[in-house]
C-alpha cells in the first residue's frame, strides 16, 4: 500500500454498485490498469496484469480453492492471488501484485496512484517525429496489442498538431485510403496495423498503390522480436509477406538507426512511387531512445527530378513532329504534373489531346482541343482522332491494353521511367525526360522552325457535337427499371463543383463514368487502374478527404465518390468512419442489385448468368442510420435535387440511385 498519500493522484474508477460482493472488474486509474475487488465487505485494487503473461486479473473470478480459501484467479492460466492483498498462495510473502490505495466516497470508489514520471522519448517517438518532418501527416489505421508503443508515439504527434489520425473499421480500407491519398497528392500517407492479420489485410490496397505508382507508407506491428520465427501467436514473416509489394521493407531493431530507417522508407516511397514498409516488434517500440537521437527530415536528401531529355532524342522527336500534319497528343496519369506545358504545346500545334482513362480530367472536356478518353471506357471522339492521326505524341502513358493506343502509327513516347518507354512494343522515338520540360522544349523547337500542322479545333468541336447528341438520346432512355447511366452522369457533370475530387470504383459504373461524365480540368479523378479492385472508391474518398484537410492545392475541396452496389458493399461500414470524423464526402451509389459488370462478361463469353445477383439494404436508409445523409433516387427527375442536397451537406452522404443495368 502506498505510504505517502500526499504523493497520490486520486481517480474515480467505479460507482459502488458496479462491483458486487465477491466480484472483480478491470478499471483504469489515470493510465494505471487495476483489478478492482469487492470481497468480504472490503474494496481493494491491485495491478491488473498477471505476472505470468499479463493476463487481465479484472476479468477473472474469485473462487474457493482446495485449501478452502478464496482466491482471485487469472482468467488466462489460473494463477491465484489473495483478493485483498494480492499475495500468491504458498507463503511467498515477498511476491505478489502491487496494491493501490482505495477510498470509498459518497459518489463512488476512488483509487490513488502515484503521479506519473515525465514521459521518456522512445524509439517510436523518434520515428514518428521523422515521419511528420517528412510531411507524412495523415495516418489511417487500427490500434492493437502489437503496435501500442507506436500508437502512443502517433498520439503524441497528434496532440502536438503534427498529424491527423483516422481509426478505420478494416485495415483493407486503410490501404485503399492511403493509395487514394498518394494518387491525389503524390506524397505518402501512412497505414498503421497490428501484426499478423492486421498487416496482411493491407496487401490488396498496397498492391493498388504499387501498380498505379502511388506512394504509400505501411507501419505494421509485430510480435516481440524474441519470439519471431517460433510460431508465436500472430507471428508471420512480415518482411517476406511484403517483399513483392514493397519497394522498401525492413524491421526496426533496437540497434537500428531509427530516424534513417523511417527516412529511407519515405524517400523510397516518394522517389520510386510505391510502398515503403516498416515492421515494428512490440518490445522495440516503447524502448527509450538514445539521449542524442535526432529525428530527420527531407532537407538535403531530395534532388530536383525535372530532368530534360537527351538532345539527340529531342531533336529526333522534333523532326518527326515538324513533318506531321495531323498529330494527336495522348496523355496518361504520368503527365499529371506537366499538363500546363502539354496543353500549351497542343494549342500551338492545334492538335487534339486525348487522355487514358486513368488520366481522365487532366484536361477539361470543355477545352477546344480536348478529345475525351481513349479505350474501353472512352469516347468515340478519341478513337476518331487516333484513327486519323499521322503521328501520336504520348506523354506519361504505359500503353495498357485497356487504353488501346494504335501500335502501327508513328509514335513519340515521353516518360521519366526508362522501363515504361516501349514497354509493350517498339515506338518510333522513345524520349526519357520530364513531361513538362520535354513539352516546353518541343514547343520551343516548333516555334523556331515555323512548322505548321492542321488546326483541328473545328473538327474537335464537330465530333463533340455528334457525341453529345448521341448522349442526349441515351439520357432520355427509360424502360421503367431505373435511371440510365447517361442520365446520372449528365446530372453529376452539372452538379459537381468545378474543383471536385472524384474517386471512382470498378464495374459498370467505371465504364459509364468514363463515357458520360465531362470533367472541368480542375477536377481530379482517382481510380484503381491496373489492379482494377472493386471496393476502391469509398476508402479512397476518405484518403482524398484527408488531403482536403491539409494545407495545399486540395484544401477545402469537395469529395464525390462513385460506385456500384457491389463495390460499396465491400467496405460499407467505413461510412461510420466518415461520420465519426465528419468527412465531407458525397457517395453516389448506383444500385442495380447485381454485379452488373460480371453479368455482362458472362453474357459476352456466352456463359449463363450465374451468381451475380445481390440482396441489398436501403443504402439511403443505412446512411441515415449511421448518422449521415441518405437520398434515394428512383427516377431521372429526382436526380438534380438529390445530388444538390447531398453535395451541399456538410458531412458524409449517400445518393442511392436505382439504375437500369441494361442502360449503361
Amino acid at each position: 500500500m502506498a505510504e505517502n498519500k500526499t504523493t497520490l493522484i486520486w481517480h474515480k474508477v467505479a460507482d459502488t454498485e458496479e462491483v458486487a460482493e465477491g466480484r472483480v472488474k478491470s478499471a483504469t486509474a489515470g493510465t494505471q490498469s487495476v483489478a478492482l475487488v469487492h470481497f468480504e465487505g472490503q474494496y481493494a485494487a491491485m495491478d491488473n496484469k498477471c505476472p505470468h503473461q499479463g493476463g487481465p486479473l479484472g476479468e477473472g473470478s474469485i473462487e474457493k480453492g482446495l485449501d478452502d480459501k478464496c482466491w482471485l484467479r487469472c482468467p488466462w492460466h489460473g494463477w491465484d492471488f489473495d483478493p485483498l492483498t494480492g499475495k500468491p498462495p504458498g507463503g511467498h510473502e515477498d511476491t505478489g501484485q502491487e496494491m493501490f490505495d482505495v477510498d470509498v466516497r459518497d459518489d463512488g470508489i476512488y483509487v490513488g496512484v502515484p503521479a506519473l514520471p515525465p514521459r521518456e522519448r522512445t524509439i517510436a517517438d523518434v520515428m514518428a517525429e521523422t515521419m511528420t518532418n517528412w510531411g507524412v501527416t495523415s495516418v489511417f489505421g487500427m490500434v492493437g496489442h502489437s503496435n501500442l508503443g507506436l500508437a502512443d508515439a502517433l498520439r503524441v504527434q497528434e496532440a502536438k498538431g503534427n498529424l491527423r489520425y483516422y481509426g478505420i473499421r478494416h485495415e483493407g480500407a486503410a490501404a485503399f485510403a492511403i493509395s487514394g491519398y498518394g494518387k491525389l497528392t503524390g506524397h505518402p500517407a501512412a497505414a498503421l496495423t497490428i501484426a499478423g492479420p492486421g498487416a496482411t489485410n493491407l496487401l490488396t490496397g498496397l498492391w493498388d498503390a504499387k501498380v498505379d505508382g502511388a506512394p504509400a507508407l505501411a507501419l505494421t506491428g509485430q510480435v516481440q522480436d524474441q519470439v519471431v520465427g517460433v510460431h508465436a501467436f500472430q507471428d508471420i514473416d512480415l518482411e517476406a509477406a511484403f517483399e513483392a509489394v514493397a519497394e522498401f521493407s525492413e524491421t526496426v531493431h533496437l540497434s537500428s538507426d531509427h530516424a534513417l530507417l523511417m527516412t529511407q522508407a519515405i524517400k523510397t516511397s516518394i522517389l520510386q512511387r510505391g510502398v515503403g514498409h516498416l515492421v515494428f516488434p512490440d518490445n522495440v517500440q516503447p524502448k527509450p531512445a538514445a539521449k542524442d537521437a535526432k529525428a530527420y527530415g527531407p532537407e538535403g536528401r531530395m534532388a530536383n527530378l525535372c530532368i530534360g531529355p537527351p538532345p539527340s532524342a529531342l531533336n529526333e522527336a522534333a523532326d518527326l513532329l515538324k513533318g506531321a500534319k495531323r498529330p494527336m497528343i495522348i496523355v496518361g496519369y504520368g503527365a499529371l504534373n506537366g499538363m500546363e506545358s502539354v496543353i500549351a504545346l497542343a494549342e500551338q500545334l492545334g492538335a487534339p489531346i486525348a487522355t487514358t482513362f486513368k488520366a481522365k480530367g487532366q484536361i477539361g472536356d470543355d477545352h477546344p482541343l480536348a478529345a475525351g478518353v481513349m479505350g474501353r471506357s472512352g469516347t468515340p471522339i478519341a478513337s476518331w482522332f487516333m484513327n486519323e492521326a499521322d503521328l501520336l505524341l504520348v506523354f506519361g502513358s504505359s500503353f495498357s491494353d485497356h487504353t488501346g493506343i494504335y501500335e502501327g502509327a508513328p509514335t513519340i513516347q515521353v516518360d521519366t521511367d526508362p522501363m515504361r518507354l516501349a514497354k509493350r512494343h517498339p515506338v518510333t522515338v522513345p524520349v526519357m525526360g520530364d513531361v513538362a520540360v520535354t513539352a516546353d522544349l518541343l514547343k520551343g523547337e516548333m516555334e523556331r522552325s515555323g512548322a505548321v500542322a492542321m488546326d483541328l479545333r473545328g473538327e474537335v468541336a464537330e465530333r463533340w457535337r455528334l457525341w453529345r447528341a448521341e448522349k442526349a438520346s441515351r439520357v432520355g432512355e427509360d424502360r421503367g427499371k431505373g435511371v440510365s447511366a447517361a442520365a446520372l452522369f449528365e446530372a453529376l457533370t452539372k452538379a459537381a463543383p468545378s474543383d471536385a475530387i472524384l474517386p471512382v470504383d470498378v464495374g459498370n459504373n467505371t465504364y459509364s463514368f468514363g463515357r458520360y461524365f465531362e470533367p472541368t480540368g480542375q477536377q481530379r479523378v482517382l481510380m484503381s487502374g491496373y489492379l482494377g479492385s472493386i471496393g476502391f472508391s469509398f476508402p479512397a474518398a476518405m484518403g482524398a478527404w484527408a488531403a482536403t484537410q491539409e494545407e495545399g492545392p486540395y484544401k477545402g475541396r469537395k469529395v464525390i465518390s462513385v460506385s456500384g452496389d457491389g463495390g460499396f458493399g465491400q467496405y460499407a461500414m467505413e461510412f461510420t468512419t466518415a461520420v465519426k470524423y465528419g468527412m465531407n464526402i458525397t457517395h453516389v451509389l448506383m444500385n442495380n442489385s447485381e454485379l452488373g459488370k460480371i453479368s455482362k462478361e458472362q453474357k459476352a463469353a456466352e456463359f449463363e448468368v450465374w451468381q451475380t445477383s445481390l440482396v441489398n439494404p436501403s443504402f439511403a436508409g443505412f446512411a441515415r442510420s449511421c448518422g449521415g445523409m441518405g437520398e434515394l433516387v428512383k427516377t431521372r427527375e429526382q436526380l438534380e435535387e438529390a445530388l444538390a442536397k447531398a453535395i451541399a451537406h456538410d458531412g458524409p452522404s449517400i445518393v442511392e440511385v436505382i439504375t437500369d443495368a441494361e442502360l449503361m
